[in-house]
């Protein structure tokens, strides 16, 4: 048998193949996706989605709740933060640990020990009763968390160069729905013996008003685990290969140059370029992501009268999970034609330059919010960022299109995904703090009226929109 592997559509594709040639697409008719295989990753990515938001529209009464502001609303922000970015911090100490290893050991198995420290986490999370206790929780979650660059990775290769667009438009939807459910779940299932006072009753829900979200996300967990320990099959294709070992020719696989390039480079060979370029862009939009997420229901909490609306959970969480609705459909429906019609870059640039209204918006908002309370204005202010938001997510598909391209080969595709989640990681760790905190020392100072957190916001956002014009104009893979 040759090195060669097989594609989607049963014919043999060289492991020199481009990944991506999204020039091409057009003239091709997309083979079909494996519904089966994509649809258990989108699970997987919905369930990393959904124990990622759900803890949002509460966190910031939970600490409230803690006492350990003394009392000081306004400083509220910094352990939102802090809390927030304990995750990113851990999986980036260990992201890239878990993407190679995916390119030794294959991506189910990764993937399961993911899945697994997540539902224990989430465990942890709910019966926890002091900061300190939520806080080693999310580091559980985060250091034994390899999931996300592996998701990527096995999309990569469950798909071609002909689907591979509509493959990780998927990819967004399934995170969207998971920001649905998630904010719904925890901001409707907090405090149960409040809500459902008939269903729930008794000391320990009164103890622990927090376990009944978290340990809802866990068993979604749990399911998920089961879904892939019975139904994933491996994508890695040295692993595949290896599944299929009676229809090797053992001399051909044995052969020098197929060794080559089957095997996954070295890390120093990855920081070129081709590589890096890619990986900056992708670190920009996920600090500014991060940086919008966490603002948000800190916005939406923080009284009127200190710079926010004053909403309660519940309305938090129907904010939040309408993005993920409305997300989830557009992003099915309009990703892969932009795509096709513009071209990864100018999709990207796009939802870049979608930051620098999201930012100015919620200034405006606080203060029609102080003149007239929370009036239809208000409304129709969050419903344009609503719609802004699901044109910057376009620009996730975009950026992971990129990196799938840079990787050297099929078998260093799990360390390309892991370098580049590891510096998203690093960004996300200090985005929730930073930007919480820069809120919190805002409105304590006064600083631009309390607004100077969405000043430095949007110059960062203009600099990552120059930074966009290094991108390639498409995204193709030419070894």
């Amino acid at each position: 048998m040759s090195s060669s592997a097989a594609a989607a559509d049963g014919t043999n594709v060289n492991e020199r193949t481009p990944l991506l040639d999204v020039g091409q697409q057009a003239q091709k008719k997309p083979t079909p996706l494996p519904k089966l295989q994509v649809s258990i990753l989108l699970l997987a990515l919905v369930i990393e989605s959904m124990s990622t938001r759900f803890i949002y529209p509460y966190i910031n009464q939970l600490v409230s709740e803690l006492d350990i502001t003394g009392g000081d609303e306004r400083k509220v922000g910094y352990y939102a933060g802090l809390i927030e970015s304990l995750f990113f911090a851990t999986q980036a100490l260990t992201v890239l640990y878990w993407s190679r290893t995916s390119d030794r050991i294959g991506r189910k198995p990764v993937l399961l020990i993911g899945i697994f420290g997540l539902s224990l986490s989430m465990f942890c999370f709910g019966l926890s009763k002091t900061f300190w206790g939520l806080a080693l929780s999310r580091c559980i979650t985060g250091a034994l968390n390899g999931n996300i660059g592996v998701m990527k990775s096995m999309m990569g290769e469950l798909t071609d160069s002909t689907n591979i667009a509509q493959g990780f438009a998927l990819m967004p939807m399934a995170w969207s729905i998971g920001a649905t459910f998630g904010p719904v779940i925890g901001g409707t299932l907090e405090h149960p013996e409040d809500h459902f006072p008939n269903v729930f009753r008794g000391e320990f829900w009164s103890q622990y008003p927090y376990f009944l979200p978290s340990a809802v996300v866990a068993v979604f967990a749990i399911i998920c685990f089961l879904a892939i320990l019975l139904f994933l099959n491996e994508t890695m294709p040295r692993k595949r290969t290896q599944e299929k070992s009676t229809a090797v020719d053992d001399e051909a696989l044995d052969a020098p140059e197929n060794i080559v390039e089957d095997s996954p480079v070295s890390m120093r060979s990855l920081f070129v370029p081709s590589v890096l370029i890619p990986v900056a862009n992708y670190a920009c939009l996920a600090i500014l992501d991060i940086a919008m997420l966490a603002l948000q229901p800190l916005f939406y909490s923080t009284p009127i009268e200190l710079g926010g609306l004053g909403f309660d959970p519940v309305t938090i969480g129907f904010w939040m999970g309408s993005f993920g609705i409305v997300n989830g459909v557009l992003q099915t429906i309009i990703f892969a034609p932009l795509v096709h019609k513009y071209g990864p870059k100018v999709t990207f640039q796009l939802g870049i330059a979608c930051f620098i209204p999201l930012f100015s918006l919620p200034p405006i908002t606080n203060t029609i919010a102080r003149q007239y309370g929370i009036h239809w204005l208000v409304y129709c202010s969050l419903t344009f960022s609503l719609i802004l938001t699901v044109l910057m997510d376009m620009a996730f598909g975009c950026i992971l299109m990129y990196i799938t391209a840079a990787a050297p080969n099929k078998r260093s595709l799990g360390a390309t995904n892991g370098l580049a989640q590891m510096t998203a990681s690093i960004v996300r760790t200090f985005g929730p703090a930073a930007s919480t905190s820069m809120f919190a020392y805002s409105l304590q100072h006064k600083l631009l009226g309390g607004y100077a957190v969405y000043v430095v916001l949007l110059t960062m956002s203009v600099f990552s929109l120059v930074l966009s014009i290094k991108l390639p104009e498409s995204a193709e893979k030419n070894v």
